[in-house]
């Protein structure tokens, strides 16, 4: 805020008077500054500090005070923390459906906004309306401010959805696990993930889904006592169990009427469970050359910038998609032919990347939309490292019951 109130006394300086001009400036300083220094009329009127301050009455004073709230809000969400929630059970049981999150811009380093036209304290729209919060007819470069750190293994990362439609600095957040990063070559083989050949450390609340059978119902009741929310029921008691922890199935394998537990997935057949070389279309790089599912998947090298490839097939199926997307080229710039990529309609027999790259996957390992099935987070989309939990509230529930309360200042890992 020290920042936001030297650009006021700047602009009183130069006889910027009105109020609303000094927000404005304020809120634009990376174009009203500039504009400022090169205004051919500008005149130094001298120290703010000397100069008589205006009398204010008292809706002048709650303008100001709430103009002062929206920027101090403003600032601290761009720089320091932003307050997120997690909508769907991914990155469970390590962080559950209902639980509220600050997250750190400050770790991997703020980004300067890409799409500055827009409503303070908004993501793509107003709220509680279908309008759109933003105007996307100025975009200015995004750069990466300094960090704390850079992304390690088995962070939990909040980025912009890869995929969307919206500017960078507006598509759907998303929270997962930096499961991959930079020049890695991650490899899943039967549910377990490898990094340079070796296992990587499995969250401790981890999920995967199982197929249960047992002589008579499970009731809810049971679930709920294992920790177990999210399942289908079949016929002949059986049931498809969306994900568990280890700990969860030990107990469910206690109940006496529970004949059998066995990992299950739901693939394209049906639930059931993926073998090494079944093909799932809906995996990245949808190549039925390389038969990959979610369950055995890789190995694939994680670009990284500087990195060089030779363009041939395989690498096209592999990277083509971040060349043409991630990589800064105009619409049109790029053409992709099955062995051949064209840039400016040169063709280009090796390409250097321009940034990097990381793997994100969700905890909950069978029910998580992820890297494995869109790709790779381009290094300019990450949005910061979550911290810590500050609410959680079990939508399962009512009233006093709805808050989690062991859940509450719980840290993030």
């Amino acid at each position: 805020m020290i920042f936001f109130a030297m650009l006021v006394d700047l602009f009183r300086s130069f006889g910027i008077k009105h109020f609303f001009q000094q927000v404005l400036g304020a809120l634009f300083a990376y174009i009203f500054t500039p504009y400022l220094g090169f205004k051919n009329d500008a005149t130094y009127l001298g120290p703010a500090t000397s100069m008589p301050k205006p009398k204010k009455n008292a809706y002048q004073e709650w303008g100001d005070a709430i103009i002062f709230a929206v920027l101090a809000a403003t600032f601290i969400r761009w720089m320091f923390l932003e307050a997120f929630t997690i909508p769907t059970p991914s990155m469970e049981n390590s962080l559950l459906v209902g639980d509220f999150l600050f997250v750190s811009k400050m770790h991997y380093g703020p980004r300067t906004p890409k799409t500055p036209l827009q409503v303070p304290l908004t993501h793509q729209k107003i709220w509680g309306t279908e309008i759109p919060s933003y105007l996307d007819a100025v975009q200015l470069p995004q750069y990466r401010l300094p960090g704390l750190a850079k992304i390690r293994h088995n962070d939990v990362v909040v980025f912009n959805y890869p995929i969307d439609d919206y500017p960078v600095d507006l598509k759907t957040n998303y929270i997962k696990r930096a499961i991959g990063l930079p020049s890695d070559t991650l490899e899943i083989r039967n549910e377990q993930a490898f990094i340079n050949g070796v296992a990587v450390e499995n969250p401790e609340e981890m999920q995967t889904s199982y197929q249960v059978k047992s002589t008579g119902p499970i009731g809810a009741r049971n679930f709920k006592k294992c920790g177990i929310w999210d399942y289908l029921e079949g016929n002949d008691n059986t049931y498809y169990i969306k994900g568990a922890t280890n700990e969860a199935i030990k107990q469910l394998e206690s109940l006496p009427y529970v004949t059998s537990v066995s990992p299950a997935a739901m693939t394209i057949n049906g639930i059931g469970s993926y073998n090494k070389g079944d093909f799932n279309p809906d995996i990245y790089p949808s190549a039925e050359s390389l038969s990959w599912n979610e369950d055995f998947y890789g190995p694939l090298t994680i670009p990284f910038e500087g990195q060089t490839i030779d363009i041939n097939a395989e690498n096209l199926s592999k990277y083509g998609r971040v060349i043409t997307d991630y990589e800064g080229f105009h619409e049109g710039q790029v053409r992709l032919e099955p062995e051949k990529l064209f840039i400016d309609d040169q063709e280009i027999k090796r390409y250097t990347f321009k940034q990097d790259y990381y793997f994100m996957m969700g905890d909950n390992r069978h029910n998580s939309l992820d890297s494995r099935f869109w790709g790779f987070v381009p290094e300019d989309h990450v949005v910061g490292k979550a911290l810590f939990i500050w609410l959680s509230l079990d939508p399962q529930e009512s009233w006093f019951s709805k808050v989690r309360w062991s859940r509450l200042f719980n840290l993030i890992h």
